[in-house]
C-alpha cells in the first residue's frame, strides 16, 4: 500500500474503549486526523478524536461514514463484527484484516491456526453437542471449559474436575460452543507483542511476563524476570510464526504458558495493542500504539528498543472505593511522588468493581529498583505488593 503521510489522511477505528483512546492520541501525535465509530455516546476513545460516529458496529450508515471520512481503519477489540470489517474492506484499507479478527474471535479455530502454524498449544477438546460432550477424553480433566466466543479477563470459563462437573458446567453456560483445555502446572504466563506490516516486514517487543489475579491482568514485568533466554527465543519465534501465517497485518499479541516442565505452548492470541503492552508507553522508545498506527498507515515499522526495566500495575475500579464501599479518589500524590512512575488514566465516566480504570507505569535503570518502586506504588493503592 501506499504510505498515508501524516498531516494528510484521517485514520479511523471501531471500538471506543481505552486502546482506541491511546490509538487516537499516538496518531494524533504523528499529525493524524481520527475518527471513532462506537455506540456508547460516552467513550474514551470519542472523547478525544476528532470525531465520534455514534453507531453500532453494523449500522450500514454508520460504516458508509467511516468508509467516506477515514483513509484507513482498525480496531481497538477482537469482538467488533469481522463482517464489519469485510464491508469496509470494499472501500478503504482496513488493518487487521476480517479474516484475521474471525480466527481470534473463536477459540476452536483459533487452536486450529495454531497449530497449522506448527506452535503447539495445550491439549483440548471442542464441544458443541453431546456426542462430543461425551467422547471427551478423561485425561483432559482436570481442565478449564471456555466458550468458544466472547469470552475475556476470566469471563466464560469455568474450572472443572470431573465428567459430571464438565457436562453441568457446559449447561452453565447455555450450551454454546465451547474448548475445553488440559489444567497444565504454570511456571509462569507470557506475552510477546508483534508488529508486522503490509510488506510482511515484522518487529516484536521483548518477552512480557505476566500476572494476573481473577482472571485480570494485574501485572507486567519487562524484562521477564524468571524466563531463560532460550525460552524468551522460543516465544519470539512462535509469535513470530503465528502473525506471518496469519498474513497479519497490525499490532498482535500472543499470550503464552510456560510449563513447569519447562515447555511453552500458546494460550491465546489478541489482535490489537494489549494490556500487557501498555508498558511500551514509558519503557520503550516506540509504543504499542504508535506500532499499530504505522501498521495502519503504511509507515516504516523501527524494531522497538526498550530503554528502561519497567512493571505495569493494572488499575481496576476497585481502587476508587474504600473498605466499606464508599466512593473515595486514590493517592495519586503519593504515587506520583515516587521516581518513575507514569499513571494513564481512560477517562471513564464512572469507577465500578473490576473495571479496567487506567494503568501505573514504573521505569528504572535495573528490574529490582522498578519492582520495589511498583511494590511500593501497589502498597499506597492497597494492591498486593507480591509480584
Amino acid at each position: 500500500m501506499t504510505a498515508l503521510l501524516p498531516g494528510a489522511a484521517t485514520l479511523g477505528v471501531l471500538g471506543g474503549g481505552q486502546l482506541g483512546r491511546m490509538f487516537v492520541h499516538a496518531a494524533q501525535a504523528l499529525g493524524y486526523r481520527c475518527i471513532v465509530l462506537d455506540p456508547d455516546a460516552i467513550s474514551p476513545a470519542g472523547a478525544v478524536a476528532e470525531k465520534h460516529v455514534k453507531a453500532d458496529y453494523l449500522d450500514p450508515v454508520g460504516l458508509a461514514q467511516m468508509a467516506r471520512d477515514c483513509d484507513a481503519i482498525t480496531t481497538e477489540f477482537e469482538n467488533v463484527p469481522a463482517v464489519a470489517l469485510e464491508t469496509l474492506a470494499g472501500m478503504r484499507v482496513v488493518a487487521p484484516a476480517a479474516a484475521a479478527v474471525a480466527v481470534c474471535q473463536d477459540r476452536a479455530v483459533e487452536k486450529a491456526h495454531f497449530e497449522a502454524a506448527g506452535v503447539p498449544c495445550a491439549p483440548h477438546a471442542v464441544i458443541t453437542n453431546d456426542i462430543e460432550l461425551a467422547a471427551v477424553d478423561p485425561a483432559l480433566l482436570p481442565g478449564i471449559l471456555k466458550t468458544s466466543r466472547m469470552g475475556y479477563d476470566g469471563k466464560g470459563q469455568v474450572r472443572v474436575s470431573t465428567a459430571a462437573e464438565l457436562a453441568e458446567a457446559w449447561g452453565r453456560l447455555k450450551r454454546v460452543p465451547c474448548v475445553l483445555e488440559q489444567l497444565l502446572p504454570l511456571k509462569a504466563e507470557l506475552s510477546v507483542l508483534v508488529a508486522r506490516g503490509a510488506d510482511g516486514l515484522l518487529v516484536n517487543f521483548p518477552v512480557q511476563q505476566n500476572l494476573h489475579r481473577a482472571g485480570i491482568l494485574a501485572v507486567t514485568e519487562v524484562p521477564a524476570p524468571a524466563v531463560p533466554a532460550e525460552v524468551q527465543g522460543q516465544a519470539v519465534a512462535a509469535a513470530r510464526q503465528v502473525a506471518d501465517a496469519l498474513g497479519y497485518v497490525g499490532v498482535l499479541c500472543i499470550e503464552f504458558f510456560w510449563l513447569e516442565d519447562g515447555r511453552l505452548v500458546v494460550n491465546e492470541m489478541a489482535p490489537r495493542p494489549h494490556n500487557s503492552g501498555h508498558w511500551t508507553m514509558n519503557g520503550a522508545d516506540v509504543s504499542q500504539f504508535e506500532l499499530q498506527v504505522r501498521a495502519l498507515a503504511g509507515l516504516p515499522l523501527p524494531q522497538p528498543r526498550q530503554h528502561s526495566a519497567s512493571v505495569m500495575l493494572n488499575l481496576l475500579g476497585d481502587l476508587w472505593f474504600n473498605d466499606d464501599g464508599g466512593p473515595t479518589p486514590p493517592a495519586w500524590d503519593r504515587v506520583l511522588a515516587l521516581p518513575g512512575t507514569h499513571l494513564h488514566l481512560y477517562g471513564k465516566a464512572e469507577a465500578r468493581h473490576g473495571r479496567k480504570m487506567g494503568h501505573l507505569n514504573i521505569t528504572a535503570e535495573t528490574p529490582q529498583a522498578a519492582r520495589l518502586v511498583a511494590a511500593e506504588a501497589a502498597a499506597i493503592l492497597g494492591l498486593p505488593t507480591s509480584f
